[in-house]
């Protein structure tokens, strides 16, 4: 059996008054007993019942029963029972990676993977907490910040809006860019905490295929404490046309959970539209909020009350007097 534990209240010393109520219990059952000895010992019953008020049977414990009650759920509330709770960030910031490789205009996913990802990254930079700052970049043969860290969301889906498709896939130069615009940021934001805890969501259909390396800079990335939360977007079957040709472009999964792992971070697989917006839901959840121990005191002091309220209540219409 787990033992009681106190970690969750903040003021367990109140508990000391589950004793009071506890010592009122058996006072009250001692009274009681002793009250129906005398009565046992008054030998004519029938002057006993002219001269002894009614009794109500056990509704005239009713009132003792809620007092004691009362006075257990108020020590509780005293000492401060905690819960966990999800709250908003007050302060994160995020770097959104976006793929914008030849590859992206790959119809598997409709009407095709690029335009499926603009519309769900969208979605998750307007539904991001207002604490959090969220940066953009595009990537293909380069990397560009199109967005620095930012509360303004219309910026970034404006930015996202105008994403324009080129050559290559610099995933290496993608992170490296999203690091540094996080700690640019970072030196303007820092505060006595230092600076804000930062995240890099990188979204890509496919393999690297020019400039440094995506898992160097994923290392760099878990160092500095930036996890990056990959997104492998498509499927196995996607393919374009280059100059009349057909040339499959199939999602690189695998390299997309080791940039994870090197960094700390977590991949997400998304085949479909649908599927990258349940990602980019779960990421907006783990991103925009944290689950801190709130005060939960308050139920407990309010029944505490109304229980009081009650004793004191149904002891009047009982017994025509406070308990």
């Amino acid at each position: 059996m787990t033992p009681l534990s106190l970690q969750g209240f903040t003021a367990p010393v109140w508990f000391s008054l589950l004793g009071v109520a506890a010592l009122l219990l058996v006072g009250y059952l001692i009274v009681q007993r002793r009250r129906r000895k005398h009565i046992m010992r008054f030998t004519n019953l029938d002057l006993l019942e002219k001269v002894a008020p009614r009794r109500q049977g056990w509704p005239r414990h009713v009132p003792a029963a809620l007092l004691i009650l009362a006075l257990v759920l108020l020590s509780v509330g005293l000492a401060g029972p905690t819960a966990e709770a999800k709250v908003p960030r007050n302060r994160a910031t995020v770097m959104l990676a976006i793929d914008v490789s030849l590859s992206m205009k790959a119809t598997d996913v409709s009407p095709n993977r690029l335009q499926a990802a603009q519309v769900s990254a969208k979605s998750f930079a307007e539904g991001l907490t207002p604490g959090v700052n969220l940066g953009l970049v595009s990537f293909a043969g380069s990397a560009t910040v199109l967005v620095a860290p930012t509360t303004d969301r219309a910026t970034v889906s404006q930015a996202i809006d105008s994403l324009k498709l080129a050559q290559a896939t610099a995933t290496g130069e993608a992170i490296a860019a999203s690091i540094a615009a996080i700690e640019s940021f970072g030196k303007i934001l820092s505060g006595p905490e230092g600076p804000p805890p930062a995240r890099i969501v990188l979204m890509t259909d496919g393999k690297q295929t020019v400039g440094r390396s995506a898992f160097e800079a994923a290392k760099e990335a878990g160092k500095l404490k930036m996890p990056i939360s990959t997104i492998s977007f498509g499927t196995e079957r996607g393919e374009i046309e280059i100059e009349g040709d057909s040339q499959p472009v199939p999602v690189d999964d695998d390299s997309m959970k080791e940039i994870a792992q090197l960094s700390g971070g977590e991949f997400y697989k998304a085949a479909s539209a649908e599927q990258l917006q349940k990602v980019y839901d779960t990421l907006g959840e783990q991103i925009g909020y944290e689950t801190k121990r709130t005060d939960a005191s308050r139920p407990w002091v309010v029944l505490g009350t109304l229980v009081a309220i009650g004793a004191a209540g149904t002891a009047l219409l009982i017994g025509q007097r406070l308990p």
